[in-house]
């Protein structure tokens, strides 16, 4: 695992981790959930039977990227143009991990990095091929699935000015911060806050899984509750700012049979919204859906890549 920082041409800096096959062809983007940052893996052992090389990035505020200027809202489009300015500006030195610079991309996102992904593919089609979005939510005006009172609250920030509504929900959330910052060891972290549930368990079972989660919460909160705040607020008080249809990539919607928050309903209507995408449901899986599922998504991201 490599990781590094990368100054967008905004000054602001970009956190960057790389695993795999550096040199590697074919490039995998994985945006994480959130509260999460780029640090986790979601299968090591399905990562490395791969030639490719996945890369990720911390969104504004998570692990080592930069939070977003004052008065700017935060927004989904920005942290797709943010991987695409990355990308665009691969080459063979040092800043850029020594890869090639990409022709297409395969690209896939779990939760609300889902929804990162779908933007990157419909702002950027002359650079994402494949897209995977892993236990996504739906618009919540289009399949409910968030508390009537958290959105009220939601719709409130949205009438503030972005730093009033970025400090009130930091403050909301600072407990969630405190919680996993006091766990002593990466595996003791409370899961909870990636929707873990006890359908769940045989992914948590699976070797490293907790650790591996734990890790990415606590690098998730390093620099405070911010980076999931803005997170919220980009998909719960403002417009997403694209469109669905304009998205040309073929695109795999992999939900949990079991998710209580992301569930057949949710896959069912991307479906519908995006013009070339399949859905597979997985028995029995919960929100963590994407720890068995990263090997079925690294297939369709990156074909004819196995190493077996």
């Amino acid at each position: 695992m490599a990781n590094l920082t990368f100054t967008l041409a905004s000054g602001r800096k970009l956190g960057v981790t790389g695993l795999g096959d550096s040199m590697a062809e074919r490039i995998v983007v994985f945006c994480h959930p959130a509260p999460g940052s780029s640090v986790f893996d979601p299968d090591p052992d399905a990562s490395s039977t791969r030639n490719v090389h996945i890369l990720a990035f911390d969104r504004p505020g998570y692990g080592s990227s930069d939070p977003l200027p004052a008065g700017t809202w935060p927004s989904i489009t920005q942290a797709a143009d943010d991987i695409a300015e990355y990308l665009r500006s691969m080459n063979r030195d040092e800043s850029s991990m020594g890869v090639n610079r990409p022709k297409t991309i395969g690209i896939a996102g779990w939760s609300a990095g889902g929804r990162i992904a779908l933007a990157f593919a419909a702002r950027h089609p002359d650079i994402a091929d494949r897209v995977a979005i892993i236990g996504t939510p739906a618009p919540n005006d289009a399949v409910e699935w968030i508390d009537p009172q958290l959105q009220a609250m939601s719709d409130h920030l949205a009438t503030l000015e972005p730093d009033a509504a970025l400090a009130q929900l930091s403050g909301m959330l600072q407990p969630q911060a405190d919680a996993v910052n006091a766990a002593d060891q990466e595996a003791d972290v409370p899961l909870d806050l990636l929707g873990a549930s006890p359908v769940d368990d045989a992914a948590l079972a699976r070797p490293g899984a907790r650790d591996r989660l734990g890790r990415m919460l606590k690098d998730a909160f390093r620099q405070g509750p911010g980076g999931v705040a803005a997170d919220i607020l980009s998909y719960t008080a403002r417009p997403w700012g694209f469109d669905l249809a304009d998205i040309a990539a073929k695109t795999l919607i992999v939900n949990g049979q079991a998710d209580p928050l992301a569930g057949n309903a949710h896959a069912s209507w991307y479906q519908k919204a995006i013009p070339d995408a399949r859905v597979e449901m997985m028995p029995g899986a919960g929100h963590l859906v994407v720890i068995p599922a990263w090997e079925r998504v690294l297939s369709h991201l990156a074909p004819g890549t196995s190493k077996g």
